[in-house]
């Protein structure tokens, strides 16, 4: 198919080539002429002068079948000279002095290379905004101030590095080649971005000899961090765990096939002395600026085939489509498009309950009421369907407010094959990673221990973290069962975002009688209900190596196929080829080969790729990437990538992510260890009672401390006793009911030297302060639901154990990062303090999120909840009741009876001034 009108003009308006631009990617970068400065001499003379629209080339996701027209991103002033030097513009040939005429030289703007717009190019291709930082920079402490010069500075260096790796992606880039470039005076910045690429997989990774002999220098002599577990062999699994080992961990991984790859196949089809491959799975390198696939791809000197955009159009009757009308139908739809993005503006968050198919279907009736036609409608229907295979999904299901959310972060650059399929990719990302092939993943227990991975035939495989990567298809269907469940917002949020399924026909032919001169063309259908059944073809004549045709089943039609037998599949595709080519005098023959796909019936997808679904956000990507159980439970996938969903590189990218978040968290985790172990005996006793001064909740006689940063993190919950009073003296000591053993309270009052007040803990989850407050009948209940229905042991402070030091160290140092810090030169700004990011989150929480249920967490013996609302406060009074303490065990439980009381034991413990149990006696 041709470009349309608008297409081409714009194409026409962006010849002008921006000379001498450092450009290790070899991407065309394209320069829109401006009406306000008509001379090229003026701006392109120097590419450092360059202050204009940079367009990148990239594909809108509505476009995944037949690519177009470019979206343009605006460089900020800072990576432009041909304004006066300001403190927010700078110029490339001199080092500005920012305010005064003398200054400090951190207060300097640096100058690295001058081709800094090219290199700010280049690490926007890799996912880095021109002048910001991105929010995971932010969260790592890249910087000591956000903002600045110092911001600027970093950036500078960042992306100096990064297109330094990408002139080379075949060598391993230490920092040392930067250090006669970098001033010494920003040398913290150059460990800091060197460090955060590194750690990141922005730098340095891939398979070509020299990456994979430095990784495994590095993992062989790192000191072994600990053990990952990673659930599935895809992509994501496959780059987290080459990640880990570099960092430094034992890696093993768990596939459920009998291969490597998850949704990447690509099949061997043979006979006839014909030998071909085809890709059942992700076959289309959308975009290669900046896409981590390319980079290993020219790692392994595996040349990439641009899908030409060239896609004739068939009608249903094999009739080739006049090229005016298929002009005009794309134009009206993208037309339909942009009207239908000007209609959630004006709905606002109404928007997020309305389709995009209803929107689509209801202009198109409007806008053509009086002069449509079948065959008008026929390819109205072919560009849903071309929208529904970008999309995975059906669009009566697709959010009209955010179907194309990603659409800001595409990649830009060409549509690819890899010749010989992207299998070739996976099999050198396997190459030394342990997989263990055909385990099932039943379930997966987490606790502050580690982790245990039950798979198929009762197997049991420990850790001290899981990675879990299996698509969102087997997240929504249930088949592993995590222990304690995933928190409702995670649920949720599995819940609510789409997964759909595309199919596909492979087809091993004798000869190419379609031709080598086209990659693709499109077949119309004249039924709404089967507009996706074999709609696109795409031919793999040039890279598979033989002459495999490749037919595309959508939408509707493709969860059809999922019963439809292969052999009447086969024929009805045939019967369209030879509809199309018999009247050109073009016999078909019969295949030699064919395999049909059933990704929606395969147990371990379930499904193709994710998309945004009515009642869905960009946010549940956060969602469902967030780590669970304290660090122990992480998740990687392309559904987990909120700017790259859907995609190849996505997955991989996701897995790169979640090697660093596990890093840096296992880095917090030992340090927090490690400031614990050498605290005095009496310091964790201390703080616990400073925090509860100004605890996070309060409610009768609960109070709770927690981290307020962190939803996901474990809580310290407090339950106070004291004694009530003489009201209730006329009760029998004997008697059974809630609190009515006066002779418990007697004993603890004596021994505790007549103390008003008694306090036991437990650790618990922020969801399960949430049930506990909302628990009627007051205090006495709230500790037998406490009790009876959560499992929680009520234990002394010590008896908490390191795992609640280790919160309370958390909980300490939040606070602190809150409150002005004091140094010699005054107060610090708490924003200029490092910020310790623990758990992805994400950025916004849906209002209409019902609170999760409680996640019981074993930790150090105990199981454990948490919540953020605050109500009255009280304190429990204590006049006996069924509450029994085993002194052995070190916990408060829920035995019936009083006799079992030993208090000569309690004679051994001891109490703090504030009235707690200082030792494992409760």
């Amino acid at each position: 198919m041709n470009p349309s009108n608008e297409t081409l003009q714009q194409q026409q308006q962006q010849q002008q080539i921006l000379p001498n631009i450092n450009n290790p990617l070899q991407f065309t970068i394209v320069l829109p002429q401006s009406e306000t400065n008509p001379s090229p001499s003026s701006s392109l003379a120097n590419p450092s002068n360059v202050n204009h629209l940079l367009s990148l080339g990239i594909p809108r996701n509505r476009r995944r079948g037949r690519p177009s027209f470019n979206q343009v991103y605006n460089l900020p002033p800072e990576f432009s000279n041909n304004h006066q030097t300001t403190q927010n513009s700078f110029d490339f040939d001199r080092n500005p002095n920012i305010g005064s005429n003398q200054v400090d030289v951190s207060d300097e703007i640096i100058v690295i290379n001058k081709e800094a717009t090219s290199e700010a190019l280049i690490a926007l291709t890799a996912g880095f905004p021109a002048d910001v930082l991105t929010d995971e920079e932010i969260d790592a402490g890249v910087v000591s101030v956000v903002g600045g010069i110092e911001q600027v500075n970093y950036i500078l260096i960042r992306n100096h590095i990064i297109t330094k790796w990408r002139e080379n992606v075949f060598n391993w880039v230490t920092k040392e080649m930067f250090l006669d470039i970098v001033p010494s005076h920003c040398s913290k910045l150059l460990d800091s971005a060197y460090n955060y690429l590194l750690s990141h997989g922005y730098i340095n990774f891939g398979v070509s000899p020299l990456i994979k002999e430095k990784i495994q220098s590095e993992a062989n002599t790192t000191t072994t961090k600990g053990t990952v577990i990673v659930i599935g062999a895809g992509l994501s699994g496959l780059a987290a765990a080459r990640q880990l080992m570099s960092f430094g961990y034992k890696v093993t991984v768990l596939e459920g096939r009998k291969r490597p790859g998850g949704r990447v196949y690509t099949k061997k089809m043979e006979g006839g002395n014909r030998i071909a491959s085809a890709d059942l799975g992700g076959s289309v390198l959308t975009g290669t600026h900046g896409n981590p696939l390319g980079i290993l791809a020219r790692q392994l000197s595996y040349p990439l085939h641009k899908i030409r955009d060239k896609c004739p159009l068939y009608r249903s009757n094999g009739a080739p489509v006049d090229s005016k009308t298929d002009t005009k139908v794309e134009i009206a739809f993208n037309q339909l498009l942009d009207k239908a993005s000007k209609l959630r503006q004006l709905m606002g968050e109404v928007s997020q309950d309305v389709s995009l198919g209803a929107a689509l279907e209801t202009f198109w009736e409007v806008d053509n009421n009086s002069s449509i036609n079948p065959e008008e409608t026929s390819l109205f229907n072919w560009h849903l369907a071309n929208l529904e295979y970008a999309n995975a999904g059906l669009l009566s299901k697709l959010s009209l407010a955010f179907w194309d959310q990603d659409d800001p972060y595409d990649m830009g650059g060409d549509h690819c094959f890899l010749p010989g399929g992207n299998g070739r990719l996976v099999h050198a990302l396997a190459e030394n990673v342990p997989i263990i092939y055909e385990k099932t993943v039943n379930s997966i227990r987490y606790n502050t221990d580690g982790v245990q991975i039950v798979v198929n035939g009762g197997q049991v495989y420990e850790g001290d973290i899981a990675l879990c990567t299996v698509p969102l298809g087997v997240l929504k269907s249930g088949s592993i069962k995590f222990t304690p469940e995933l928190p409702q917002r995670k649920l949720d949020g599995i819940k609510r975002l789409g997964f759909g399924l595309l199919n596909k026909v492979a087809m091993l032919f004798p000869t190419h009688f379609w031709g080598t001169d086209l990659d693709m063309f499109g077949h119309l259908s004249n039924s709404k209900i089967t507009r996706g059944e074999f709609f696109l073809f795409y031919s793999y004549a040039n890279v598979a190596g033989g002459p495999v045709l490749m037919a595309l089943v959508a939408g509707e039609a493709a969860r059809s196929f999922e019963s439809m037998p292969p052999t009447d599949a086969v024929t009805r595709v045939l019967q369209i080829l030879r509809g199309i080519f018999s009247p050109q005098g073009i016999e078909v023959p019969e295949p030699i080969q064919t395999v049909c796909t059933r990704w929606g019936s395969d147990p371990f997808s379930l499904g193709s790729y994710s998309n945004v679904a009515v009642g869905s956000t960009g946010d549940d990507y956060d969602i469902l990437a967030e780590s669970v159980g304290d660090g122990r439970v992480f998740f990687a996938g392309e559904a987990t990538t909120r700017r790259y969903p859907a995609t190849m590189h996505g997955a991989f990218l996701s897995g790169l992510r979640e090697a660093a978040n596990i890093l840096h968290f296992e880095n917090n985790r030992s340090l927090r260890g490690k400031i614990v172990k050498n605290l005095p005996s009496h310091f964790c006793g201390s703080v616990l009672a400073d925090l509860f001064r100004e605890p996070d909740l309060e409610f009768g006689s609960f109070s709770v401390i927690y981290n307020k940063k962190d939803f996901n993190s474990m809580a310290v919950l407090r339950v106070g006793f004291v004694k009530k009073g003489e009201e209730k003296e006329s009760l029998k000591e004997g008697e059974s009911g809630m609190y009515s053993n006066k002779l418990i309270f007697q004993q603890l009052q004596s021994h505790f030297n007549q103390q008003q007040e008694v306090h036991v803990y437990c650790l618990v989850t922020r969801e399960q302060v949430l049930e506990l407050r909302e628990v009627k009948g007051g205090d006495e209940m709230r500790l037998n639901y406490l009790i009876e229905k959560l499992g929680v042991k009520l234990i002394g402070r010590k008896g908490l154990g390191v795992g609640a030091d280790d919160v309370i160290s958390q909980i300490k140092a939040e606070r602190s990062k809150s409150k002005p810090i004091k140094s010699g030169k005054g107060t610090l700004n708490p924003k200029s303090v490092m910020k310790q990011k623990l758990v992805r989150k994400a950025k916004i929480l849906r209002k209409n999120n019902n609170p999760p249920p409680f996640v019981p967490v074993k930790v150090a013996g105990e199981v454990g909840g948490a919540s953020n609302e605050s109500s009255g406060i009280s304190k429990m009074a204590v006049d006996g009741g069924n509450v029994n303490m085993d002194v052995d065990n070190g916990l408060i439980g829920n035995v019936s009876g009083s006799d079992s009381l030993n208090v000569e034991r309690l004679v051994d413990s001891r109490t703090t001034s504030n009235g707690e149990l200082d030792g494992q006696m409760l």
